[in-house]
């Protein structure tokens, strides 16, 4: 791996180059400003930067960390301070891996250890994925759908990767209103939208929406737009329209040229930071198939629109069983359930956040449920109600007469769970021993039970849960920093009911079926 190091202080810098070389690690240079920083960063190209967060110059290395996040090169903050102000900031660019000074080695090559698992699977992660949604839409293509279908199998299809609650596919020029969107209306319900419903909805007659749709045709390559970054005069007028009428605050779009058709797709939140660089960049990788599809099944389609009022998502039921206990129809649920659809096909650990309450092990079992390890164990542990001196037994097992009471082996939770889940409820409460015993688990992926003569591997997958602010907890020093880090791989946040109260209706009427 080759490494690149941001510090302004040269005796830390130095000490970090000795510690990552004496582990093989290669380091390629060194900047002690953001500015120096980013010209060596741009001809090095380093698969990973240690970046202190205060800095010579006025800009931070949190200001470097989000240029970086731009060109996927992975990063873990060094800083003396570790203040809940200083992790939040730090949270949001997602870092690899946060090291507190003063560092001592081990800090350093766990961190980096970390790092390194991290980069390795997000990257492949975000391939795999990639890869299978291509081959989604490249088998739509091949097939002889409506343009109402094929829209709605696409929207389907994009709606883990760039989740939207408005998606719309149009003509730009011509001289005519050529549209057709797609509105979500419950998890497994979209709504069909198309000219003359737009028409209908916002008052503009057809001709009035295809001259002001056609003003923003020229030069229009591709355009990210939230309501934090940018000023709503900047929005093109048809966009605003849309934004209007359906509460929109974000947008992606991307125009595919096809034999002389600009075809616009475009994704709509509700969500003021619905969308971030990396959505555009995923709509450019797929422009080559969204052309295809465009070719072959929406311009040569001569089906003519169907006035659909609701269409099930039934290409999503083995997904849509998966949530059978789980209500809620608001734009924060939905991102919940977009993220257990986008994770729960892959290994990666999960970090469920939230109240007591909301619902943390549902999502666990959902996740568990909707995965390849669905007919595996699913083994939930309650790390708040474990005994301190029966913890170890408990979680990894012991042989018979390996202390007093052992009267027979036992098989430890880890052990049950192989091959597939184990979810760790209130990892928040788990004493710092058995962290640490935790933290070795998941890094060589291997148990040894109590009493045992040799180490045994294990395949699971972890999701962990809590209701405690880890960050605060890390800066308080009660729960681990590198352990924080190797759980944080893919964070859920589930909302309390005070802030989705447009579920409480679907809920009470949830339970009077239930009793």
């Amino acid at each position: 791996m080759r490494i690149f190091i941001v510090e302004d202080q040269f005796v830390e810098a130095h000490d970090l180059q000795l510690i990552v070389e004496k582990c093989g690690y290669q380091v390629i240079g060194m900047a002690r400003s953001v500015k120096e920083a980013l010209v060596l960063i741009e001809q090095n190209q380093p698969d990973l930067v240690l970046l202190d967060i205060f800095l010579k110059g006025t800009e931070t290395g949190i200001d470097l960390a989000k240029l970086l996040k731009e060109r996927n090169i992975g990063f873990i903050f060094i800083s003396a301070n570790s203040s809940k102000d200083i992790l939040d900031e730090a949270k949001k660019t997602q870092p690899y891996g946060f090291i507190v000074k003063p560092f001592r080695e081990q800090d350093v090559l766990t961190t980096l250890e970390i790092a390194s698992y991290r980069q390795k699977f997000s990257l492949e992660s975000k391939l795999r994925q990639q890869e299978l949604l291509k081959q989604i839409l490249t088998n739509l293509s091949l097939q002889s759908n409506s343009r109402d279908e094929t829209i709605l199998q696409v929207g389907i299809s994009m709606q883990s990767f760039i989740s939207f609650d408005y998606f719309e596919v149009g003509q730009i020029g011509g001289g005519i209103y050529n549209s057709v969107g797609l509105l979500r209306k419950n998890m497994d319900e979209y709504q069909i939208i198309d000219s003359e419903k737009i028409s209908k909805i916002s008052g503009y007659s057809l001709s009035s929406l295809a001259r002001i749709q056609n003003n923003f045709s020229e030069g229009y390559r591709g355009l990210l737009y939230t309501t934090n970054a940018t000023k709503l005069a900047t929005v093109p007028e048809y966009r605003h329209i849309i934004m209007q009428n359906f509460g929109i605050r974000s947008f992606v779009s991307i125009p595919i040229d096809v034999d002389g058709y600009l075809i616009d797709f475009c994704f709509y939140s509700r969500q003021i930071d619905g969308y971030e660089n990396e959505h555009l960049v995923l709509l450019h990788q797929l422009e080559l198939v969204l052309q295809k599809l465009v070719y072959s099944t929406i311009i040569t389609n001569k089906t003519a629109f169907k006035k659909v009022e609701l269409i099930k998502k039934d290409a999503q039921v083995q997904f849509i069983s998966g949530f059978k206990d789980m209500v809620g129809k608001s734009d924060s649920m939905f991102r919940v359930f977009d993220y257990i659809q986008k994770v729960a096909p892959t290994d990666t650990s999960v970090l469920i956040l939230g109240e007591s309450g909301t619902g943390k092990e549902k999502v666990a079992k959902c996740i568990h449920k909707l995965s390849s390890r669905k007919d595996k164990p699913l083994v939930i542990i309650n790390c708040a109600t474990i005994p301190e001196n029966l913890a170890e037994s408990l979680l990894f097992g012991h042989e018979k007469g390996t202390f007093t009471g052992a009267f027979e082996t036992r098989i430890g939770k880890f052990e049950l769970a192989d091959g597939g889940t184990i979810f760790l409820d209130e990892i928040g409460e788990m004493p710092n021993d058995l962290q640490i015993k935790l933290l070795r688990v998941l890094q060589e992926r291997e148990i040894e039970r109590i009493g045992g003569k040799a180490s045994q591997q294990i395949d699971v997958r972890i999701i962990a849960a809590t209701n405690r602010n880890l960050e605060e907890e890390v800066a308080a020093g009660r729960f681990r920093l590198d352990l924080y880090y190797r759980l944080h791989v893919f964070p859920i946040n589930v909302p309390a009911l005070r802030e989705r109260k447009e579920d409480i209706s679907d809920l009470a009427t949830y339970f009077i079926k239930v009793y």
